[in-house]
């Protein structure tokens, strides 16, 4: 019996190892040559559904149906000059003011309104968009999904923070945030190769997608922003880049033989007039070490020296040393004992300590628990707070060892979640481009002081229009 018993299990092995080489036996669409690869085009397609749902979820699209049409208009010509012209692509605005664009297997394909502040014409939007789509084509986030698992690693959704913040990504009810691959260096020149070639193909002056490189390098000693990865976080800048794209861009106009290639740039900039710019108070700030929400009428303090990333779904607050954080989201309408059993069921959590409270006036449950990750064990403070139909939630957590380090924080920013009722805090609004037309030219510098611009915003404004302070600007010229 044991021996029949081995065979069989001989035999499904080698069944199995017989079917992943052929599985991964795949022809790039880009390169026409074999490689690795475990995915098929169709789950392909479903691990993007999948992650598209996730990333909606997360970060929210930006409400403007015009602009959205714009870019969808603009990425499906792209795409159907691609080499993989028959998938099912999406493109959506994220409504977040990180400056990036990334896509996910399956042709989901994302622009955030961030990039958009910082782009300066069609061509330059093109450029990013047939580099996203080209990531695609090329098969690099399925390529990378391969290896991870032939390692045995999977995916691994759930981590954006650092590597060393990366023992909490195992806990999926936190909703973290989505894991987005680092490309190598060759696939972001590959990217690049394909980018000129698919706006070259559509008309488009392909040489402008290297202004925005410049853009982002002289962008880069400033620091990043929180929330979606930046650009070079998940796009590694390669050598020589912008030089490489020109000379790619001449060479295809070369070979395609057209007169004259498009710019667009005032099409462009009167797309995205009125454009949401940084954050949006609307959907919650932090102002003088508080977190306020106009909308939802709340406010709680931050830990003096936490970084605090606010998404639609929830508020992600990281200690300085990276080894607590603090995570509030919205459960919906329950009450908060039905939230706290719910998470204790779902995280399989040990409760050390439950107890009903009043958190200024709102009804609320305290509770401590243990939680074991795939990296150990972690303490959890959580508050659940009812405020009119909806129960507010915070989780505080850290290595168990640690935890009493950081109870205090916990407790402070938990214990003053409070309503909103101060009229200055709640009709904010957020701040917008706004495109204009210059009367006279001169230098950037006297054209943005000839509207008003303050001097500390100088430099903000040529970066964004992908100027020097000391460029000429012609009369008549949108900025």
């Amino acid at each position: 019996m044991r021996i029949r018993s081995g065979s069989h299990l001989v035999r499904f092995i080698f069944t199995a190892v017989l079917l992943s080489l052929f599985i991964a036996c795949a022809v790039n669409p880009v390169t026409g040559k074999r490689e690795l690869m475990l995915l098929s085009e169709a789950d392909e397609i479903q691990l993007g559904k999948t992650t598209d749902a996730q990333i909606v979820q997360t970060y929210g699209v930006y409400d403007n149906a015009k602009l959205t049409a714009y870019i969808s208009d603009l990425g499906m010509r792209l795409a159907k000059l691609s080499h993989r012209p028959n998938l099912p692509y999406e493109f959506k605005v994220m409504d977040t003011p990180v400056i990036n664009a990334f896509a996910v297997p399956g042709g989901y394909v994302y622009i955030t309104r961030g990039i958009l502040a910082y782009l300066n014409s069609e061509a330059e939007l093109a450029g990013v968009m047939g580099h996203e789509i080209g990531h695609i084509t090329a098969r690099h986030s399925a390529k990378q999904y391969s290896k991870a698992q032939l390692a045995q690693l999977g995916l691994g959704l759930g981590m954006m923070l650092s590597e060393d913040f990366r023992k909490y990504a195992g806990l999926a009810q936190f909703g973290v945030g989505l894991l987005f691959l680092k490309f190598s260096r060759d696939n972001e020149r590959q990217s690049d190769e394909l980018g000129v070639e698919y706006s070259s193909k559509a008309g488009y002056d392909a040489r402008q997608m290297a202004n925005f490189f410049v853009t982002l390098e002289r962008m880069q000693p400033s620091g990043g922003s929180s929330g979606l990865p930046e650009w070079f976080s998940t796009h590694p800048n390669p050598a020589d880049r912008v030089a490489t794209i020109k000379k790619l861009a001449v060479s295809w106009q070369q070979k395609l033989g057209k007169k004259k290639y498009v710019l667009a740039r005032n099409r462009y900039l009167k797309k995205i007039n009125g454009l949401v710019f940084g954050e949006d108070p609307r959907q919650g700030y932090t102002e003088g070490g508080m977190f306020y929400h106009p909308t939802l009428r709340f406010r709680f303090p931050v830990p003096a020296g936490w970084k605090l990333n606010n998404t639609p779904s929830q508020v992600q607050i990281i200690s300085p040393d990276e080894k607590a954080a603090i995570i509030f989201t919205l459960q919906g309408s329950t009450t908060p004992e039905e939230a706290a059993t719910r998470f204790a069921r779902e995280s399989k959590a040990i409760v050390n300590s439950r107890k009903a409270l009043r958190v200024n006036g709102f009804p609320a449950v305290q509770m401590i628990s243990d939680i074991t990750t795939d990296e150990g064990q972690l303490r959890a403070m959580s508050y659940f707070i009812k405020k009119g139909n909806t129960a507010y939630v915070f989780h505080g957590f850290s290595e168990v060892d640690l935890f009493p380090n950081y109870a205090s924080n916990f407790s402070q920013t938990m214990g003053q979640f409070r309503k909103l009722s101060d009229p200055k805090k709640i009709n904010v609004k957020p701040d917008r481009l706004r495109i204009k037309k210059t009367v006279k030219g001169g230098t950037l510098k006297q054209v943005l002081l000839s509207f008003g611009v303050a001097q500390e915003s100088l430099e903000t404004l040529a970066l964004i229009n992908g100027k020097q302070l000391t460029d000429k600007i012609a009369p008549n010229t949108l900025l």
